[in-house]
């Protein structure tokens, strides 16, 4: 079968991007003819290898820099809208050229598979492909955390969709029951960490990692593991990521005193060798879809203590066998949690090795099957109409 993935930009860094290229490669490891279709393009080279059996293009190409809007396309936004609506959060990379790029392609198709992996781009699709073209939405967040413009576009227009494809069970309910008679699966992202390298649960090393952006809230997070430090001075916390909160992070780090305690340590290409090193993981969001990173950390059983954020963290997590549930944004919370694990090695090691059974459950032969059993279901009915 013929198979487009639709990313607003495939040569950067995040989870989405690389869950989907994982998805992309399964795909043409079973013999299908993928494509990987990037809205933009402001790299030389994809941040992440891609197999050469996927096909990569880009439809608007932004090396040399964004191109404004003319005074007649910004008319144009005011009179007549956008498809965008202005609460995406990407919203910004939609100019008049982008969006008009994405119609148009979407608009020439005539067979196969569309996935798409934004709500940008899951409008679009809803609102302007071929009925010869099947058309699936991915959403890589809850339905919550969408701004109310959002919402209302989701509710309007997703019902036009073949399928909507969420990463949890929550998530499952919450859009089954905006989206009634609209086929809602669950399917999560699968990780390719399995078999690597185990934490020995020695090294007094605890890990969080993802964007420095408010989202994954290591500004609670630093003054948690001030706290942890008061009675066990010799762990240390390692933060791998970039984003714009850094410059806040590192001042947030000095007012606690925890130069040298925690470490902003950017991104790594040797994220699974930290991992392994570590002794446990934290995940301190505010929200989350499905956090991969926390998965792959169990994957190297470590235990993992976690913020009971909307969604993800409960839709994984058993808690007190692989790992630890604090109330939402409670930094003394999540500061008795991280501080049980530091002072209880044995405690690491069997919440860890229940963590590695968890997992299982993402590894990609569980995983792949149901997105070829629904895209072969969908192009049936497809052929049968």
């Amino acid at each position: 079968m013929k198979i487009r993935y639709m990313l607003l930009h495939a040569y950067g860094m995040g989870g989405t991007i690389r869950t989907v290229i994982n998805q992309a490669e399964a795909m043409a490891e079973a013999g299908h003819e993928v494509e990987i279709v990037s809205v933009v393009r402001r790299r030389d080279e994809p941040r992440f290898p891609l197999d050469p059996r996927v096909a990569l293009t880009a439809l608007v190409d932004q090396r040399d820099g964004t191109r404004p809007d003319s005074f007649g396309r910004r008319l144009w936004r005011v009179v007549r809208g956008r498809m965008v609506p202005r609460g995406e959060f990407a919203a910004g990379y939609f100019t008049e050229r982008v969006e008009r790029a994405v119609i148009d392609y979407v608009a020439s198709l005539q067979d196969g598979v569309l996935v798409t992996t934004r709500p940008a781009l899951n409008l679009i699709s809803a609102r302007c492909a071929s009925g010869s073209v099947v058309r699936v939405a991915q959403e890589h967040m809850n339905l919550a955390t969408h701004r109310e413009a959002v919402r209302r576009q989701i509710i309007r227009h997703y019902r036009k969709l073949d399928a909507v494809v969420v990463l949890t069970g929550t998530d499952r309910r919450d859009y089954q029951r905006v989206l009634p008679g609209t086929p809602v699966l669950r399917i999560p992202n699968a990780i390719d960490t399995l078999g690597l390298r185990l934490s020995t649960h020695e090294n007094r090393v605890a890990v969080a990692a993802g964007r420095l952006v408010t989202q994954k809230g290591f500004d609670m997070l630093v003054p948690a593991f001030a706290q942890v430090v008061r009675d066990h001075p010799d762990w240390r916390l390692r933060v791998f990521g970039t984003g714009q909160k850094k410059a806040e992070l590192r001042a947030l780090i000095k007012k606690y005193g925890m130069d040298g305690v925690i470490t902003l340590m950017g991104q790594s290409d040797r994220l699974a060798d930290e991992l392994a090193d570590a002794s446990l993981y934290v995940l301190s969001s505010r929200f989350e879809g499905l956090p991969m990173v926390m998965i792959e950390a169990m994957s190297h059983a470590l235990p993992v203590v976690a913020f009971d954020c909307p969604t993800g963290p409960a839709d994984v997590l058993i808690d007190g066998v692989d790992g630890l549930l604090v109330p939402p944004e409670d930094v003394d919370a999540l500061a008795a949690g991280i501080r049980r694990l530091v002072a209880d090695r044995e405690l690491r090691r069997r919440m860890g090795a229940a963590a590695l059974v968890t997992v299982r459950e993402y590894a990609p032969d569980r995983v792949m099957p149901h997105w070829e059993n629904l895209f072969a279901e969908l192009l049936g009915e497809r052929c049968e109409a």
